[in-house]
């Protein structure tokens, strides 16, 4: 499959050190797992963390359970990502606003709530747990693995459908 023909998912929040990077670790997984062919990153909308590793709970919870994040580095959201990637997907409504208020061409693309995105039932905003304790750590890779699950049926009936 050619660089073209992959999807290009951005997973957001907001200084990309928890949320964000565990997402897309376990999509970048999940995705080679089920043979689907995906471009996967993630970003901050605010620059507090720019450069720096992910958060060592993150670390520790993901790589736990077979993701690994240890070489992640923290990145802001540019304005060319609403070009570079097929889907901006937030993890809360703080940072689909924040995406929002951006100067966007009449082309770009839309940011969206990922669970909400992926049909996510009765969630539609991945918690911030950097306040938290290990346990809201182990919720937001549930989250992520269960929103990355949906994903990939979405992408596997997309592709279906295409095919038909």
């Amino acid at each position: 499959m050619s660089e073209q023909e992959k999807t290009r998912i951005l997973f957001v929040c907001m200084g990309n050190i928890c949320r964000s990077p565990m997402v897309e670790t376990v999509a970048r997984v999940e995705f080679a797992r089920a043979g689907i062919a995906a471009d996967v990153a993630s970003a901050g909308t605010e620059s507090y963390h720019v450069g720096e590793g992910a958060d060592p709970r993150a670390i520790e919870m993901a790589q736990s359970h077979g993701y690994p994040l240890a070489q992640h580095r923290a990145r802001q959201v540019q304005a060319a990502d609403f070009d570079a990637f097929d889907f901006v997907l937030a993890m809360d409504r703080v940072n689909l606003r924040a995406l929002q208020r951006r100067p966007a061409r009449a082309d770009a693309r839309d940011a969206e709530l990922f669970l909400a995105h992926v049909g996510f039932e009765g969630l539609d905003e991945v918690p911030d747990p950097y306040y938290g304790e290990r346990r809201d750590f182990e919720h937001v890779l549930d989250l992520a693995r269960r929103g990355c699950a949906l994903l990939i049926e979405r992408l596997d009936a997309s592709r279906a459908k295409a095919r038909a």
